[in-house]
């Protein structure tokens, strides 16, 4: 007979330890798991669309097709627009540099500064101590790691799309059998008969049914929904920035759509970015502040009022709970884990708000704002 283990410090001490481990597990085989976790993300985008095709009686294989084709177009775009802009931002780098030191200048005299490094800044010395052997061998690394990753996430997405309906499948069943068998053995003093015993099965199995397929329904729904929220802030950006004329809009917009996945920080950078360039490009302060507080304003309208009123109160997570999962997942995945910080998060909190367990219902209402 199995013992079960009823003290609560020891249940606590083994659930912490386990916890160490999975992180520690998910740190090091980092190069799988990331590129997993955003190949599902990207099967929850896109799960939407593939429904209406299948609805259309179009096969699995051809939908499949239909995404990767969408998937590789974006990231192309991406790649285009990033690697264009740079090219450009590389020609004008020159003037760039005159303009920031003009810049630092005015604000020396402006500020009554008169310290010689300041008054006297040179851009050009400062870069000069930059060790670009060292600048090069990461830009080189990261490239690496980057296509590689995008590799393996569209390998990961062709088998998710595929195979994720009958993995989850399995993994109800094997819960529906035993949360039966549990149930059985509580409840089976009033199940004598076989018809009572079959009745019984018949509630749970629907009972669980529905649960999977709710919390199923709220991820696709969380993940659908923040991609395009954050899709639309960064049209949105890209088309303020280009009422403005400030250059590289489209750099500043596609940096705004990843941005916002990061809770607090993403944000701040969104709009001090841009805000920087019109700085360096006009060297205006008081068209600056206008820009920014523009941008300012559009952040806090899709962050604090939109979102919030499409997902609901349910959704909400505490900001404590979003600064550790900021630090425990940009510590196991690096800026990656940064970005799916919150989505990580929200499809825990989905999970566990849907269990019967007294525990675990009490650690959603901690995340809960």
């Amino acid at each position: 007979m199995n013992k079960v283990i009823s003290d609560p410090v020891t249940k606590f001490f083994i659930s912490a330890i386990g916890l160490v481990v999975v992180v520690l597990v998910l740190k090091e085989l980092q190069f799988i798991f990331i590129p997993l976790a955003i190949a599902y993300f990207l099967y929850f985008v896109f799960e939407p669309i593939n429904r209406l095709l299948m609805n259309r009686k179009i096969p699995q294989v051809l939908t499949v097709i239909i995404d990767l084709v969408i998937l590789i177009l974006f990231l192309w775009g991406i790649y285009h627009v990033f690697v264009s802009s740079f090219e450009q931002m590389g020609a004008a780098f020159p003037q760039y540099i005159e303009k920031i030191n003009q810049l630092v200048r005015t604000a020396a005299v402006y500020f009554n500064i008169t310290d010689p490094s300041v008054t006297q800044f040179d851009f050009h010395s400062w870069l000069s101590k930059l060790d670009y052997s060292v600048l090069a061998s990461g830009v080189l690394s990261s490239t690496v790691t980057i296509f590689s990753t995008t590799f393996l996430v569209l390998f990961f997405f062709i088998f998710i799309s595929s195979g994720h309906s009958k993995i989850l499948a399995t993994i109800k069943d094997r819960y529906v059998e035993r949360n039966i068998v549990l149930s059985l053995e509580e409840e089976n003093g009033g199940a004598d008969t076989e018809e009572e015993i079959t009745r019984i099965k018949a509630g749970r199995t629907n009972k669980i049914e529905m649960t999977f397929k709710y919390i199923t329904e709220q991820v696709q729904k969380y993940i659908a929904t923040k991609f395009l929220i954050n899709l639309s802030s960064g049209i949105l950006f890209t088309i303020i920035l280009m009422l403005f004329g400030v250059e590289y809009a489209l750099v500043w917009g596609a940096l705004s759509f990843m941005f916002n996945f990061i809770p607090n920080i993403g944000s701040i950078f969104s709009v001090v970015l841009p805000s920087l360039m019109s700085l360096i490009q006009y060297g205006s302060f008081g068209y600056t502040a206008v820009i920014l507080i523009v941008l300012i304003v559009v952040q806090n309208l899709i962050g604090n009022i939109i979102e919030p009123k499409i997902f609901g109160d349910r959704l909400g997570i505490n900001p404590i709970v979003i600064l550790i999962s900021l630090l425990l997942w940009g510590y196991t995945w690096g800026v990656v884990g940064m970005f799916m910080s919150v989505p990580l998060t929200a499809i825990i909190k989905i999970t566990i708000s849907n269990s019967s367990s007294k525990n675990l219902q009490f650690i959603c209402r901690l995340m809960s704002n």
